[in-house]
């Protein structure tokens, strides 16, 4: 017998609760199944305890410009976003595509164009999947959609920085991670030669989550090159 096909779920983002609602007829006429936000507190929750395989985004929000949401989205999500706004600059455009959205639609919008946009956005994501949002490694847990971390069940408090520099290696564990990768994913390009940041940075994450002074159990220096991310083997048993 063959497994029956798992409906598509789209998260919908959106304060204005007429948008939702024809969203809504449009969408689930066609055997979508949608979650519904109205915040973009509320979207990124709902994304993280149900990963949706497409995300509608608004860019004025309540509590959040969707700029953001789509940048925090993108620290651990390859679903497609599509924008859907009333902003219809150039500027705007550029700025969501570049933060990581993958098509903008101007509002208004008819049906049809809708429904295009998200059938060819869900055919190019079709290869795609989202990496874990929770590395474990050890006594090591990395939740990196709630960007929290946890030492032997016990919370380990980093700072912004300390964080995003441990989401990256961590998505990319046992791979070496050049010193200029990491300092423009964190910083930006304008910071690429600045490597002595990024050791002082590093030093001192090593010192919330290694085991000891000079343990590099987790964090591991690549000399000349940059850093590897390595998750422990787990004892025989």
């Amino acid at each position: 017998m063959s497994i029956p096909e798992r409906p598509t779920r789209i998260l919908v983002v959106d304060d204005e609760e007429q948008i939702r609602r024809a969203l809504t007829s449009i969408l689930r006429s066609r055997g979508y199944v949608l979650d519904l936000a109205a915040t973009a507190e509320d979207a990124l929750l709902k994304a993280i305890d149900d990963p949706p395989d497409l995300v509608v985004l608004d860019l004025m929000l309540p509590d959040r410009s969707g700029i953001e949401v789509c940048r925090e989205l993108r620290t651990w999500m390859t679903a497609p976003i599509l924008i859907l706004s009333v902003r219809s600059n150039e500027a705007d455009k550029i700025q969501a595509l570049d933060e990581g959205a993958d098509d903008y639609l101007t509002k208004p919008f008819s049906a049809g164009e809708l429904l295009a946009r998200i059938r060819a956005l869900l055919r190019r994501a079709a290869a795609l999947t989202s990496p874990p949002p929770v590395v474990e490694a050890g006594d090591l847990v990395i939740d990196i959609a709630r960007r929290r971390v946890t030492l032997s069940g016990e919370d380990v408090a980093l700072t912004p920085t300390e964080f995003d520099i441990l989401a990256f290696l961590a998505r990319n564990a046992d791979l070496v991670v050049t010193q200029k990768m990491i300092l423009e994913k964190v910083w930006g390009p304008e910071w690429v030669e600045d490597a002595q940041t990024l050791r002082v940075h590093v030093s001192h994450l090593r010192k919330k989550i290694e085991p000891g002074p000079g343990s590099r159990r987790y964090i591991v220096t690549e000399p000349g090159v940059g850093f590897r991310f390595s998750i422990p083997e787990a004892p025989a048993g």
